[in-house]
């Protein structure tokens, strides 16, 4: 008997790093979409490791990094090789807003995170006051800081679910997008020497 070629695709690998405040919601957001029912985290120290499978033959390894102000200075230590950011944001904490914004804009001046791309999680959008999609987007002023990479603004909500399977189909996404431009460069580099080389003549 015997034996056939596999038809499956060459599933693909991709690191994403969580960050964000303390309190902001990652760990649960995490667990959320990965177990798909509420889940009761306590405040991460450290680090949470978790794989996520995802239908178009992509693995996500998220690394869920503690958000308190002593472990902000190690984020930098896991910046390298990272696929894509999700970075969360608690929608409804306007005390700490900015404090939020200066770290999401010092992650994003990193050299290691040049045109790494971002979706940024809205979280807590069932509590009163909670700030929408479109005001994250103008209070992080996302078009300035983002504009050399892709990027998206997810409001989303923990305790239901609520935004969780478009947030991280919008990771999927981006990082399918960047891994299909990244194998075209290795692909092609001749190609384009060529054509170069061609211009100045």
């Amino acid at each position: 008997m015997g034996l056939s070629g596999s038809t499956h695709a060459k599933v693909k690998q991709a690191r994403i790093l969580m960050l964000g405040l303390d309190a902001a919601g990652k760990s649960t957001l995490l667990y959320r979409f990965k177990f798909k029912e509420p889940f009761v985290t306590i405040p991460t120290v450290g680090f949470n490791v978790e794989m996520i499978h995802t239908k178009k033959n992509l693995h996500l390894t998220m690394w869920d990094i503690g958000g308190q102000k002593k472990m902000r200075s190690y984020w930098c230590y896991y910046f390298e090789n990272t696929d894509g950011l999700v970075y969360v944001v608690d929608s409804s904490d306007k005390q700490h807003m900015d404090e939020s914004k200066k770290e999401f804009i010092c992650i994003l001046q990193n050299e290691l995170f040049k045109n790494v791309p971002v979706v940024l999680l809205a979280n807590k959008q069932d509590l009163p006051g909670a700030l929408d999609a479109e005001e994250i987007t103008k209070k992080f002023n996302m078009k300035k800081y983002c504009s050399n990479r892709n990027w998206y603004v997810q409001p989303c909500c923990a305790g239901t679910g609520q935004g969780l399977v478009e947030g991280f189909s919008k990771v999927s996404e981006f990082v399918n997008n960047c891994t299909k431009s990244k194998e075209e460069t290795i692909r092609c580099p001749k190609q384009k020497v060529q054509l170069m080389m061609s211009r100045k003549l």
